[in-house]
């Protein structure tokens, strides 16, 4: 009876210590790093197999009979590491000492020190076989039981023939039971702790792939607010081409027609005015196709850049010839500008260099009333990421109605203008920001831009000089 009464001391001791490290691990543990866990772990085995020792049960007076040695048959069948069963082993042996220092707790370490080899040994086996876990289970159950019953039979002071014939028959079978019922709580406890992790993990899969979804449900509505602006841009744009193509056209065709019906009723000068009109509408024609034709060839990839040397000043004057006569016209000052140290030569393509400039000048032309408009040079040292280095900075400044901060990154958009009626007011189809931008990425540059509202702006062209100063 009292053997019994032990026995399942011994089984509810290892049930509720092992349902404590559950809620521990559950409730304290499972916030801390998992070497805390690891290590804390090995510490409440070690007291499991302790607090068996505490409640161990003496046969007959002389033999004591307890469950030490099966917290190392449930480590060796968990633990990816075989070290820490030594370590375990060790650990519950020297954790005898407490009952005093004497026979009976030497031969208790060294029982538990090497059940701790052995354990260590077959925990290394079973991680390199492919048997089954009952398999594997069973060979660490007989194992660790055999090596302990004789262990106890060599170190301990018990007669070792009355050990053999009075308490093996009884303690062998028990304890071989015993581990049999702890692993199999054992693996019932893993499986649920799998399934509770296979439950973790499929939930934060689901939470990141709504995530995911939902990100992706935004950047659709981001995309679709971008086409239906894009289409509401392009629909401007056709609107403001047919206008600005149907003008010069029908100047054309009503001159044509009327130097067809009316030509030798005209005098010389009326034919000059007509013919007049008829070129400058050509041209104004023939600009627009050469806009959209630019355009259409910069996003498709085929604009053909040519680099050579070329003179700064030639280029700042055949700007300034071209213009003087507009300014002249507008009442409107236009002056050049030279920075210290500006190169005598750059080297870039000289003619869509050009264009950007007169794209910058029109503009600055068809928006400034009143004032002066400058075309400055000068070069400047950037630190920036990607823009470090030398660069020639050639800058079209105006006083003229400026462009507000909400406005200044779309008019580089294709299609657009920093009003969109600003067409109506001052024509033009707003495709030479967007090619001039584009351009000077061939060219290895960039446009910035600095304005405000009713106080002018400026439009600044950065080209590289380090392939001119190599």
């Amino acid at each position: 009876m009292e053997f019994t009464k032990m026995f399942l001391m011994n089984l509810g001791m290892l049930i509720a210590v092992a349902y404590l490290a559950n809620v521990t691990f559950k409730y304290v543990l499972s916030r801390v790093s998992a070497r805390v866990q690891y290590i804390s772990s090995i510490v409440l085995t070690v007291f499991c197999g302790w607090i068996c020792s505490v409640f161990g049960f003496s046969f007959d007076g002389q033999v004591v009979f307890d469950l030490r040695f099966v917290p190392l048959i449930i480590a060796s069948l968990v633990y990816p590491c075989a070290s820490s069963l030594v370590i375990i082993g060790v650990a519950t042996g020297l954790a005898l000492f407490v009952f005093g220092f004497n026979e009976a707790s030497v031969a208790g370490f060294v029982n538990l020190s090497i059940l701790g080899l052995l354990a260590a040994g077959v925990n290394y086996w079973m991680r390199k076989t492919d048997y089954r876990l009952i398999i594997k289970a069973s060979v660490s159950i007989l194992a660790i039981n055999l090596v302990n019953v004789l262990n106890i039979a060599i170190f301990d002071d018990t007669p070792f023939y009355y050990y053999l014939t009075k308490a093996v028959p009884f303690t062998l079978p028990l304890g071989i039971a015993l581990s049999y019922l702890i692993a199999f709580i054992l693996r019932d406890f893993q499986l649920e702790q799998r399934r509770k992790s296979q439950i973790i993990q499929a939930n934060r899969k689901l939470s990141k792939q709504k995530e995911q979804l939902q990100k992706a449900k935004l950047a659709l509505e981001e995309r679709a607010q971008q086409l239906m602006t894009a289409s509401q841009y392009k629909s401007e744009f056709m609107a403001t081409m047919s206008h600005e193509l149907r003008t010069p056209l029908n100047s054309i065709i009503n001159l044509a027609q009327m130097l067809a019906e009316q030509g030798k009723e005209l005098d010389e000068e009326e034919l000059k005015q007509y013919s007049s009109i008829i070129y400058a509408s050509g041209q104004d024609l023939l600009q627009l196709i050469n806009d959209i034709l630019d355009l259409s060839k910069v996003e498709a990839g085929k604009m053909e850049i040519t680099k050579d040397y070329t003179s700064v000043e030639e280029l700042l004057q055949i700007m300034f010839m071209q213009f003087e006569v507009t300014a002249r016209n507008k009442n409107l000052e236009f002056k050049l500008q030279h920075g210290k140290g500006v190169p005598h030569q750059l080297y870039s393509d000289s003619q869509r260099v050009q264009q950007i400039l007169r794209n910058l000048l029109s503009n600055a032309f068809k928006f400034t009333h009143s004032g002066s408009i400058t075309l400055e040079a000068r070069p400047e040292r950037l630190a920036e990421p990607g823009r470090e280095g030398e660069w020639l900075v050639l800058s079209v400044i105006d006083t003229g109605i400026g462009i507000s901060k909400s406005k200044q990154h779309s008019i580089f958009e294709a299609f657009q203008q920093a009003d969109g009626s600003i067409s109506r007011k001052y024509g033009g189809t707003g495709l030479g920001l967007s090619i001039s931008r584009d351009l000077a990425r061939l060219l290895g540059g960039f446009i910035r831009l600095e304005s405000e509202e009713g106080s002018g702006s400026t439009f600044s062209l950065y080209l590289p000089l380090e392939e001119y100063n190599h």
